[in-house]
């Protein structure tokens, strides 16, 4: 590796004076040499709230409620974090769903005027960094402002950006507005958060076509491709940030189970759309079937969605049918039906099943095939119904 020369910090009372705006003391404007360069005008924080909150509601559409906000992150995070924190209600919807979906849709126009070009909101890596993302980590460490090892990184291939599918680069939204509700809801430490986007190419026309697009023009690598440079990135984070915590975050159905089964045994991981979705659909479960007065294990399931998320927790319920009533992986796994865009999943519908759709295919259907929601309920007569379809209408 080449011997990288070190940018100059900045010393602490830059730090601080970045942070507080509007708010600098008059001694530390005149410390930093800004007598008469900026307005006199000494404001406390709550003014600078309010001026913020002010400036974000008058903007007539929501994304450009997000790009103001985005904006507002780079120049100062304390006022951006505050505004998020004491408005948590009004901004949520705008620096994640649903409005993060319209920024992604627009990321790679709207990106050169929502980040100042010396900030660094992330790691943007493709395909020809993987052989040396030792040096991106660290010219990642060097672009830092603050020693601040990050103990959190959300990662995304873009490949199934919530239901709007492969976006490419432009996923990078997710990681970003999804590290910022950490902070806010959880009281994480902003700067050592890392939004991570694996630029590896789009297999989208629209985006390899559109000539504003900031990602990589060619198609997605072969399974071998992906996963040899996902280890190599993944590797690298780890021996850099031992003890980070990787989230994978919106990768397509079948590299979001492999890249689990790889990792979950050997590395501090989850993979959100799988487990963390699990996890509170569970809590769910638990308290409904409570209430429901039918015994737990008489539940009849029927999930509308196969993808990670619905293949995904349903097999957290089925652990939890194991672990908590004793009874064997057939039969939990014989509560669960599904429902995808073809019909009602088994083993004799006449199509090749993708493989993370094979474990809850059934086998007691006979020739009885449902090709519509409305039917698998009238067959099924579930207990329980679980939607979690991308598909618009479903």
């Amino acid at each position: 590796m080449s011997e990288i020369v070190g940018r100059p910090r900045r010393n602490s009372i830059e730090l601080v004076g970045a942070k507080a705006g509007t708010a600098m003391p008059a001694e530390m404007r005149q410390a930093l040499n800004l007598r008469g360069l900026v307005p006199a005008s000494v404001e406390d924080f709550t003014k600078q709230e309010m001026r913020a909150f002010q400036q974000l509601m008058s903007k007539p559409s929501s994304l450009e409620k997000y790009e103001f906000l985005a904006n507002l992150r780079c120049i100062n995070v304390n006022l951006f974090f505050r505004l998020v924190m004491n408005h948590f209600k009004e901004i949520a919807p705008i620096i994640y769903t649903p409005t993060v979906g319209e920024a992604c849709l627009n990321y790679s126009h709207i990106y050169p005027f929502i980040y100042p070009g010396h900030m660094s909101v992330g790691l943007f890596i493709t395909l020809g960094d993987v052989d040396n993302v030792d040096l991106v980590i660290q010219n990642y460490r060097e672009s830092m402002t603050e020693h601040n090892d990050p103990e959190i990184t959300v990662i995304t291939d873009g490949s199934r950006i919530l239901g709007l599918g492969d976006l490419g680069i432009n996923g990078m939204a997710i990681p970003i507005g999804k590290l910022q509700l950490y902070v806010a809801a959880a009281g994480l430490n902003p700067a050592r958060t890392l939004p991570i986007v694996l630029d590896f190419g789009t297999n989208s026309k629209k985006y390899q076509n559109d000539p504003l697009y900031l990602g990589t023009r060619q198609p997605r690598p072969d399974d071998e491709t992906f996963y040899n440079a996902t280890g190599k990135v993944l590797s690298a984070l780890y021996r850099a940030f031992p003890d980070i915590l990787v989230q994978f975050e919106d990768f397509s159905t079948d590299h979001a189970f492999g890249l689990l089964d790889q990792w979950r045994n050997k590395a501090l991981c989850f993979n959100d759309d799988i487990q963390g979705t699990g996890s509170v659909i569970l809590a769910g479960f638990i308290s409904a079937v409570e209430q429901a007065g039918i015994a737990p294990t008489d539940q009849r399931i029927l999930f509308v969605g196969a993808g990670s998320a619905g293949v995904g927790v349903a097999k957290q319920l089925v652990e939890y049918m194991m672990l908590e009533y004793n009874i064997s992986e057939e039969q939990a796994k014989a509560m669960f039906w599904f429902v995808d865009s073809r019909g009602m999943i088994t083993a004799n519908r006449g199509d090749t099943l993708a493989a993370h759709k094979v474990y809850f295919a059934r086998h007691d259907n006979d020739d009885t095939q449902c090709t519509s929601l409305e039917d698998a309920l009238e067959y099924v007569k579930p207990t329980a119904l679980i939607g979690l379809s991308t598909i618009y209408k479903a």
